[in-house]
């Protein structure tokens, strides 16, 4: 099968979701985009790192751009030469956006608002947005479906249900090609080890403890990386112009759950759980769920990696790569020191 985009765009391609696409798009995982060629623009923040894309930099379907999605110069260079762009770049951490929301609203609203302007005056078949099911708030019972209203509780999700909306706007006012993908919480090798899986896995490998919030009660759904990005591949390559796709892992587990799941898996007990005040008072959204029929129904997506086997895997690619993973941590700690 031959793809019917000839190049991508990717933005925050060398990301921890945004390089798994590259990667499998680059190595054919996905028959759909069977032979694309991919440019990557990446502004290389503290999150982003072209060592996530080593294995396919000698490609000749690949080519990298460091640069930053504001730029509406580059950006409208850039997507004049492709015909599809997944958008993938975005401040992504709740906390950080809870210390400061400002990067939050420039790269999540303004960076999208460039590039989907630079799309209008394009001929691009499809326009990717990434998103999050944190827009939709939290959910006691049930689960999101796509028609969900948008209750965002952080800066950092209210940045990007801003993003959404600016994305569908441009898709009913100016026609531009956009689809909306809405995941759960993702998992897997290469993610940057502020967040809770590698956090976690990489204290205990180091004898550290791990910071749970209050009793850990805090439900949410899990993905596995490898799953998100083969839905994102089928909704670029078959999914509607206009419309939103839930794409999610199918586990639902409390925060303590998951801690437990770790300890076991790095040999460690609970006297390395260290129960610490939720830095928002207790406002961290407390169960998320996403509704998969839309995709699963369209598309035939389901999520193929188990839980158990896909944690496995990750605390293994950890305690295998920590040439990966240890000077982001030293990096991390000298910054937070100063």
């Amino acid at each position: 099968m031959t793809s019917s985009f000839s190049h991508i765009l990717v933005t925050g391609g060398a990301g921890f979701i945004g390089s798994t696409f590259v990667r499998r798009v680059l190595t054919d995982a996905y028959p759909e985009l069977a032979g694309s060629r991919v440019t990557v623009l990446d502004k290389l923040t503290y999150a982003g790192n072209e060592a996530n894309l080593a294995e396919v930099a000698g490609s000749d379907r690949y080519t990298f751009v460091q640069g930053d999605i504001c730029d509406a110069e580059l950006v409208a260079e850039l997507v004049g030469q492709v015909d599809a762009v997944v958008h993938f770049a975005a401040e992504s951490h709740v906390d950080r956006s809870i210390m400061g929301g400002a990067d939050f609203v420039l790269t999540n609203v303004l960076g999208t608002q460039t590039l989907l302007q630079a799309a209008l005056h394009s001929p691009i078949k499809k326009f990717v947005h990434v998103s999050t099911d944190e827009v939709y708030g939290s959910i006691e019972e049930g689960s999101w479906t796509e028609s969900w209203p948008l209750e965002p509780n952080s800066p950092y999700s209210a940045s990007k249900a801003s993003s959404d909306l600016i994305a569908r706007a441009y898709a009913r006012t100016h026609g531009v090609p956009v689809c909306i993908t809405r995941c759960s919480n993702n998992y897997g090798p290469y993610q940057f080890p502020e967040k809770v899986i590698p956090l976690f896995v990489t204290n205990l490998m180091d004898g550290l403890t791990v910071p749970l919030y209050g009793k850990g009660a805090q439900i949410r759904d899990w993905l596995h990386v490898d799953d998100h990005c083969r839905g994102i591949a089928l909704v670029l390559a078959g999914g509607r112009i206009g419309e939103i796709y839930n794409i999610g892992g199918g586990t639902e587990l409390t925060n303590a759950e998951l801690t437990d799941k770790l300890i076991e898996a790095t040999g460690r007990d609970s006297s390395f759980i260290e129960r610490i005040v939720d830095p928002r008072g207790g406002g961290h959204d407390q169960r998320y769920s996403v509704d998969i029929s839309k995709i699963r129904e369209e598309l035939g997506y389901t999520p193929q990696v188990p839980f158990d086997q896909g944690l496995a895997d990750t605390v293994a690619w950890y305690r295998d790569n920590r040439t990966w993973w240890e000077p982001l941590k030293n990096a991390k700690a000298q910054v937070g020191a100063q």
